[in-house]
């Protein structure tokens, strides 16, 4: 607990310092390195980023000699070496691309293998000669299927409203209690995102600049709902209040060793609520997986290889299946700097915990999902620690 509050205290000092220089009134900019934080943190003084760097090896030493658990060691040392990427990108220091996702999100991806990918649209192809929409052309069938379901944009919120409403059913029935959680959809446009769980007003902000077909809203009620980020933030503030989870579980940590789990959680929602029931909805998720680890391969090509935004959009829009715009679109929170390597939180997150839960028997999943919300992980200590 006394590793855990410093931690948090370092961290928030960092987020204070970061801010600071930042000069831009952009939604991104203003969420800082921290953009949630479900408990109070004073802030460690911090003069300037040799200070905090001295200070965050000094800690991570500690870490790996004074932590209570082997868990709790492996992890605030991994978020101490990812608290440092950060520090020498905030200094424009010599740091890699590759080595900045390697170090900030604790991941081996670079270029997500063809093979992988082929994996996903053997799926697609699959599910599209079930429900006999299949004509010969992957990309073409794909797209009149999505334009043939997509939903209107005045009937976005209410549509996301009620897969939300069952979401809490599910989540309810089947893991904890949420039946006084509520997060109300909302409005946003000009954003580079699709979705935004704003936890403290408790408003799932969409934006309606983008398409949805019925399916990537049921997919956004879990991921940023239930039992994704509404939920899991719940329950941290619930265990740092009461006690059992050490402080640094008060905080969302951007680009940081606890960002792949965050987002690996949230995009397994469907999956711990049984939720998928229909050739569609494994169609969609083979889709929702093609393209999120296409967005893995954007950002290498890039941030890594430098090559024009315009290009790259051009390239993930052919391969992922969707037109030029929407994938520039969708795209553009790729050219954040803090943000840069975030994007593979959510391809190897949810690769991450999948992997896992694909190995937890149906009796035990309480405990899986008590320890999985209760702990601060990243992959590794997720894959190392978990005793099924």
């Amino acid at each position: 607990m006394i590793l855990g509050k410093e931690l948090a205290e370092l961290t928030a000092g960092l987020d204070m310092l970061y801010r600071n220089e930042v000069r831009s009134d952009g939604f991104l900019d203003a969420e800082g390195l921290i953009p949630v934080a479900v408990a109070a943190v004073k802030p460690k003084p911090l003069r300037d980023y040799s200070a905090a760097r001295d200070a965050v090896i000094a800690l991570q030493d500690r870490a790996s000699r004074e932590a209570e658990s082997d868990l709790r060691r492996d992890y605030i040392v991994e978020m101490c070496d990812s608290l440092l990427a950060l520090i020498t990108t905030f200094e424009k220091g010599d740091i890699s691309y590759a080595d900045r996702v390697a170090r900030q999100i604790r991941v081996d991806t670079r270029i997500v293998d063809d093979a992988i990918l082929d994996e996903y649209r053997a799926i697609i192809r699959e599910r599209l000669e079930v429900i006999g929409r299949w004509t010969g052309d992957i990309g073409a069938d794909v797209s009149r299927w999505e334009a043939d379901i997509i939903v209107p944009a005045d009937s976005v919120l209410e549509t996301l409203r009620r897969y939300c409403e069952t979401a809490r059913e599910r989540v309810s029935a089947a893991m904890f209690d949420m039946a006084n959680e509520w997060i109300e959809p909302g409005e946003l446009r000009g954003v580079p995102f699709s979705a935004y769980c704003d936890y403290p007003g408790r408003k799932l902000l969409m934006n309606l600049s983008h398409p949805y077909t019925p399916y990537a809203l049921k997919h956004l009620a879990c991921h940023e709902a239930f039992p994704g980020h509404l939920v899991h933030l719940a329950l941290r503030e619930r265990y740092v209040k009461e006690g059992s989870m050490p402080l640094d579980g008060a905080q969302v940590v951007t680009s940081s060793a606890s960002s792949a789990l965050f987002e690996g959680i949230a995009d397994n929602g469907l999956f711990f609520v049984d939720w998928v029931e229909t050739p569609e909805d494994e169609l969609a998720v083979a889709l929702q997986r093609l393209r999120a680890a296409l967005r893995c391969n954007a950002a290498w090509m890039l941030h890594a290889e430098k090559r024009p935004p315009e290009a790259v959009a051009r390239i993930i829009a052919e391969a992922g299946y969707q037109d030029v715009e929407t994938t520039a679109a969708q795209l553009g929170f790729l050219r954040h700097g803090l943000r840069a390597p975030f994007v593979y939180s959510y391809w190897c997150g949810e690769r991450a915990v999948h992997d896992v839960w694909k190995t937890v028997p149906r009796d035990r999943r309480c405990a899986f999902w008590h320890y999985l919300y209760s702990n601060m992980h990243t992959p590794r200590t997720l894959r190392e620690h978990w005793n099924g």
